[in-house]
């Protein structure tokens, strides 16, 4: 049975004052109205790693992500951050190749598979970003753009460390635009990248790897998203910056 997983993306926002209030909030309301197995991750600017984590404590449903990391393990790498230091504040999850990744640093897909690497030999679990531009999806060569993302950023990994992937779809177009893919385009490019994975892998590494959608996901759509049999939660970014909304999207299923 695949993992049902909410991960609230919060980017570049909040002060740290802001950020432990936020994430208070979220750890008392999942604790009181989450009854569903559904595993929620906030996954918060570096300053807000070490106090979130704190606030989570053993909480179960509730899991510390970072937002990126180097695929270098230390060294001279001004204003960057390693897996090593994640893990010592308490992070599970890293975020890699969201399209605001891939657009304003120019990570590739090549440089992508190295940053997978560093991250699984750590421990740690990426969710790993792949989803196409408005562009592309016109022209219609969005699915074999997007299940390219996957085939050289994660198709040299071994049928273990493969398994050991979350991958977020997040069609481009749809991110802080407010305009959502409908669940029916959502569940089909959900589906592809299944197939995909499955002519690689095989049906069972296939169906039991979590897929998620991340493109303006809300308390008011979530339900219709997550009803299809390909989709198994979101990645949220303006609604998880909101504990009413991230706990309501969680309480979706």
């Amino acid at each position: 049975m695949r993992n049902k997983i909410v991960a609230g993306n919060w980017k570049m926002n909040n002060t740290l004052e802001q950020g432990v209030t936020l994430a208070s909030e979220i750890v008392n309301m999942v604790a009181n109205e989450l009854t569903d197995d559904v595993k929620m991750v906030l996954c918060t600017p570096y300053i807000h790693l070490s106090s979130v984590s704190k606030i989570i404590g053993d909480a179960e449903k509730i899991s510390l992500g970072a937002q990126n990391c180097n695929d270098n393990l230390k060294g001279a790498y001004t204003g960057e951050i390693s897996v090593d230091m994640l893990k010592s504040v308490g992070v599970e999850y890293v975020i890699l190749g969201h399209s605001e990744r891939r657009e304003y640093y120019g990570e590739s897909n090549e440089f992508l598979a190295g940053k997978v690497n560093t991250v699984i030999e750590a421990g740690l679990t990426p969710i790993f970003c792949c989803g196409e531009t408005l562009e592309t999806r016109e022209r219609g060569a969005h699915f074999d753009f997007v299940t390219n993302q996957l085939t050289e950023s994660l198709f040299h990994l071994s049928v273990e460390n493969f398994s050991k992937i979350v991958i977020a779809y997040e069609p481009i177009w749809a991110i802080g635009t407010g305009v959502t893919a409908s669940k029916e385009q959502a569940q089909e490019m959900h589906e592809k990248l299944r197939a995909h994975i499955a002519k690689k892998y095989g049906t069972e590494i296939a169906d039991g790897t979590s897929i998620l959608y991340g493109g303006s996901c809300n308390p008011k759509n979530a339900a219709d998203l997550f009803a299809q049999k390909d989709i198994d939660g979101g990645l949220i970014g303006g609604a998880s910056l909101k504990s009413r909304d991230f706990v309501d999207i969680g309480k979706s299923y």
